[in-house]
């Protein structure tokens, strides 16, 4: 009998479990097709809310929404995009700002934040700090950055393709300014936020970290003993080979890969960059500051110049890698703001602006030497079979510089070459010798000369009156305006009216 109702009971339980297991995949089903339906659902919510303009209908949107990343079956990027949308509806800007930015690095559609839906949070704090972090923009420094790069690119062309300097120091003083050109392009794209733009910038002066080191030493070796490279100096390339075998993976991965990097913020090696390229530079810098003092300071065999130049180079060299060191400080918490984050960008292009300006004024300098080495050669050939004595020469120029000084004849409108050679009583090809080998001018530019200097004296006695510009032109020699008012500019760089008006204030 007892075996009976056991068995009866156990019947029922059993039932009772099957039964519970039935109502637990039928609940789990209807989850699931309502899951699958979410979509559709919060949109038709979404456009109703929409037409209606009611804070409700809202709120269950955003309460769908949650339940669909809860259940996690459809795509979150949807999701958070509704979700900005509603909150910002409801004018709750932070929140909409903090599923805007999930929403970026879901779907990495960056140009989201400036959405029009958004203007109505414009205001807020919070909406104003992710446009800042997101959207493209312009700022001084930016632009000071993008300028001063493009001067050391511009440099560094001008240096290799000119004549007549050392080319191997050449390459090497343009190759370290132009990765710090890099370097500097490289902030400003950081800083007008065109890396999200471009990712492919990601480590793009990054794999040169190895080098600033080993290209400013050789330059100091080979200015100073003309050192010839060996075989053994290419291991200093070794650390930037292996960086960049490194480097190859993250260098190699397609434009969204990259960007999803960069807005999750991984910087993959970069503490190992920082601290490598930190010892480098020190390592580096240390070599060259012995140099300096052992053997370039005391070097009468360089000229003044060159020993200031290198001089100089240590000491830019020098706060470079002081403010690199808090640089790379900043960059390891993320901070790309304030003034000591802008301190190692003013060092960097200060260094890049000085170098520039010198390596250009040395090539302005080989330019006139070879000009002035050039005339010289037409002068001596020009004048090859002339009969004119030393001591007639100078004997005709102190009786030409008679005529221009006490006699003024340059105040003849109508004083030319041969009248001048009557004057001095030689002939027309000595005078324009005289001229050529003891002024280094031609006929018309020394009479000019004189001429302008003469209106000069002549306005600065009439400063005071209404000059008449014409007036002196025709009283110093010139036959019309136009002529006077071209020599005059050429010679000072400013008008007549100009000077005048200099002279008054």
């Amino acid at each position: 009998m007892w075996l009976t109702q056991l068995n009866i009971t156990i019947g029922l339980l059993f039932r009772a479990l099957l039964f519970l297991i039935s109502l637990s995949v039928n609940a789990s089903q209807e989850e699931g097709l309502g899951s699958k339906n979410n979509k559709p659902k919060i949109d038709s919510l979404f456009y109703s809310a929409e037409d209606n303009f009611q804070n409700e209908q809202y709120l269950m949107v955003i309460s769908e929404c949650k339940k669909a990343l809860k259940i996690g079956t459809i795509d979150s990027s949807l999701v958070y995009k509704k979700m900005a949308f509603a909150y910002t509806k409801l004018n709750q800007p932070e929140l909409a700002c903090e599923y805007i930015e999930k929403y970026i690095r879901k779907s990495l559609d960056v140009n989201f934040i400036g959405h029009s839906y958004f203007k109505e949070i414009s205001y807020s704090k919070a909406y104003q700090a992710l446009s800042d972090k997101y959207l493209k923009k312009i700022s001084f420094w930016s632009l000071f950055c993008l300028y001063v790069g493009f001067i050391g690119v511009f440099i560094y062309t001008m240096l290799n393709l000119r004549k007549g300097l050392d080319k191997v120091a050449n390459f090497l003083i343009s190759t370290f300014l132009l990765i710090h050109s890099f370097f500097i392009i490289r902030v400003s794209i950081l800083l007008t936020n065109y890396e999200y733009y471009l990712p492919h910038t990601l480590y793009l002066s990054a794999s040169f970290s190895f080098l600033y080191g080993p290209l400013i030493y050789f330059y100091f070796k080979r200015v100073a003993s003309k050192y010839q490279f060996k075989l053994l100096d290419i291991f200093h390339l070794l650390p930037t080979v292996i960086f960049l075998i490194i480097l190859i993976p993250i260098y190699s991965l397609p434009p969204e890969e990259k960007l999803r990097m960069i807005l999750n913020n991984e910087r993959p090696y970069l503490s190992t960059i920082v601290i490598f390229k930190l010892i480098s530079l020190i390592g580096y810098i240390t070599l060259i500051i012995i140099m300096y003092f052992t053997s370039i300071r005391n070097d009468k065999s360089l000229a003044k110049k060159e020993r200031n130049w290198l001089r100089n180079i240590v000491i830019f060299c020098t706060i470079y890698i002081v403010s690199y060191t808090i640089y790379a400080g900043l960059i390891n918490q993320s901070i790309i703001r304030g003034f000591l984050f802008y301190l190692q960008i003013i060092s960097m292009s200060l260094l890049v602006l000085y170098i520039s300006y010198t390596a250009y004024s040395r090539l302005n300098t080989v330019d006139n030497l070879k000009q002035l080495k050039d005339k010289t050669k037409i002068k001596f050939s020009k004048y090859r079979k002339s009969n004119l004595t030393q001591g007639l020469s100078i004997e005709l120029k102190e009786k030409l510089l008679e005529l221009l000084d006490q006699e003024k004849i340059y105040l003849q409108n109508d004083i030319t070459l041969q009248k001048l050679a009557d004057y001095l009583d030689t002939t027309r090809n000595n005078a324009s010798q005289i001229i050529n080998e003891h002024f280094n001018l031609n006929f018309f530019e020394l009479i000019n000369t004189y001429r302008i200097r003469e209106a000069k004296e002549i306005l600065k006695k009439e400063k005071s009156k209404n000059v008449n510009i014409i007036e002196v032109a025709y009283a110093v020699g010139f036959n019309n305006k136009v002529t006077f008012n071209r020599s005059f500019k050429k010679y000072n760089h400013i008008t007549p009216s100009e000077y005048v008006k200099s002279l008054v204030a």
